[in-house]
């Protein structure tokens, strides 16, 4: 089972470089993410949020690919390929996988103006490689999880144990 992880960062640019170092740990295979979002609460109160990754041009590829094979059917292989990829862009435009957009967006509604918070749905993790790698150098703080109590209470500590070797 996937984890949710909440993690405030002071800005955007905090909570990117973290994104980056995790994106780096899982090509390490230190952390398999599902999903990972920076959601950004700007100064004027509207939350945004950061995708990770874009499902538009996967969805258009495959479209192009399956409306091409449909189109060589009746001898019109390009119009097919267009076809295909732009159902294909407008479905992975109006598909969601991962962490809801709106909890996320709820949860970017209670950020103070000008911070940003990342949340990830971890599959797997060696979290005390990830902890000691991530360091106290980000100042995060956990905001929600979906662990049990203990699971988070052993996470928490670790985070402040780091933090505090940090200073």
């Amino acid at each position: 089972m996937s984890k949710l992880i909440a993690v405030a960062y002071p800005d955007v640019p905090t909570a990117q470089t973290v994104l980056g170092k995790l994106a780096d740990m899982q090509k390490r295979e230190l952390v398999k993410l599902a999903d990972a979002v920076v959601v950004e609460r700007r100064e004027d109160g509207k939350v945004k949020l950061h995708q990770s990754t874009s499902l538009v041009g996967v969805s258009a590829a495959g479209g192009a690919l399956w409306g091409g094979l449909i189109g060589l059917l009746f001898f019109a292989p390009l119009l097919g390929m267009a076809v295909g990829a732009a159902a294909g862009a407008a479905g992975g435009a109006l598909t969601d996988i991962g962490v809801d957009d709106s909890f996320m967006k709820e949860l970017g509604t209670e950020l103070a103006p000008g911070s940003a918070a990342l949340v990830l749905l971890v599959v797997s993790a060696t979290e005390d490689k990830v902890v000691q790698e991530l360091g106290g150098q980000y100042q995060g703080r956990l905001l929600q999880t979906n662990l049990s109590s203990e699971e988070e209470q052993r996470l928490r500590e670790a985070i402040d144990a780091v933090q505090a070797n940090a200073s």
